[in-house]
């Protein structure tokens, strides 16, 4: 038995005959055109409506010269992938499609890593209007790559770029970080410890750094860096700095993270030490990533506002907004169980 025949898509051409109208009267009528009189528009949104008729929308932007796409590049670690990726730029790249698609757009998204196969060329090839390129700052190589594309290409902007001399969108990390300290020294902490690095590529952890450190000695509290080591994973990272400051001996009573991933590490040390969070330690990562509300206890953060950060972003390669030199990304503190 012969299976059933799917229906053809139904064609402007049918509801021309359905409405009595010539084809260009459709495609007038459904393109808003002022030449088409309501009661004639009227007639071929009922026919339409009647067949099932969609409009291409996709290709009437490429009639008018625009692909009504942007595309966004999430930079992975070498040789990594989808399972590699930090949580938080899958929360950046939500921020970016919802922004998107306040402005009647799509995203075309690209996972890259692999130096060989790095791809930026997607104005040039007319896949989209503009670039976003956000992700891991492990990856030197991609970061130098799509330096280079910024130098031919317009528009990209980047979140959170390794290199100086990149436009760039960011999270007020300053204002995180004195936040965090702010938080601990009310919570009853004396003695503070900030787990990061003032000389990691991620520009940002520097930043956290010294803004920590800086507040906390204005608040009358003794406050000091475990430097993580470099390299390697983040929460393995957050762990063996911890493990270190508990050899050490040295009080602590609160600990700043400078990113969630590292905070995770933080408490996994802390509980396999037998140090209870917060009656022993108060905890405060940075990010705000979604799993961080899910730890044991809820993990107290800095969130950035990734709606504004998305809108920042898109606005900078849409050409609505000025485009970034260094625009910061408003923060706020989220107050959980471990503080």
């Amino acid at each position: 038995m012969d299976a059933p025949r799917r229906p053809g898509r139904v064609t402007s051409f049918e509801v021309a005959e359905r409405a009595g109208v010539s084809q260009p009267t459709v495609s007038r009528a459904l393109s808003g055109s002022s030449m088409i009189s309501e009661a004639t528009r009227e007639k071929v949104l009922v026919a339409a409506k009647e067949l099932g008729y969609f409009v291409d929308e996709r290709a009437a932007r490429l009639r008018r010269g625009h692909t009504g796409t942007l595309a966004t590049v999430v930079i992975c670690k070498p040789g990594g992938g989808a399972r590699d990726v930090n949580p938080f730029s899958y929360a950046l790249l939500g921020g970016i499609c919802a922004a998107a698609a306040e402005r009647g757009l799509e995203v075309l998204v690209s996972l890259q890593s692999d130096e060989d196969k790095l791809f930026g060329h997607f104005v040039e090839r007319g896949q989209a209007e503009g670039l976003i390129v956000i992700g891991t700052t492990a990856n030197r190589a991609a970061w130098d790559y799509f330096r280079k594309i910024g130098e031919t290409t317009e528009p990209v902007a980047y979140w959170g770029s390794p290199l100086g001399d990149l436009d760039w969108v960011s999270s007020d990390n300053e204002m995180g970080a004195r936040l965090a300290a702010e938080h601990l020294v009310e919570q009853g902490c004396k003695e503070l410890v900030c787990v990061g690095s003032r000389t990691s590529v991620q520009r940002q952890f520097a930043e956290r750094v010294d803004a920590f450190l800086t507040r906390a000695g204005e608040l009358g509290v003794e406050a000091r860096l475990a430097e993580i080591e470099p390299g390697g994973e983040r929460r393995e990272q957050g762990r063996m700095a911890t493990e270190a400051i508990l050899a050490n001996g040295e009080p602590c009573d609160g600990i700043f993270a400078v990113c969630d991933a590292l905070a995770f590490g933080v408490m996994d040390a802390l509980q396999d030490a037998g140090s209870s969070i917060p009656e022993n330690v108060r905890l405060v990562g940075f990010d705000g990533i979604p799993a961080s509300e899910l730890t044991t206890p809820p993990l107290t953060t800095i969130e950035p506002d990734l709606d504004q950060a998305g809108r920042l972003l898109v606005e900078a390669v849409t050409g609505e907004g000025p485009h970034p030199s260094v625009r910061r990304v408003p923060v706020r503190l989220l107050a959980r169980g471990s503080t």
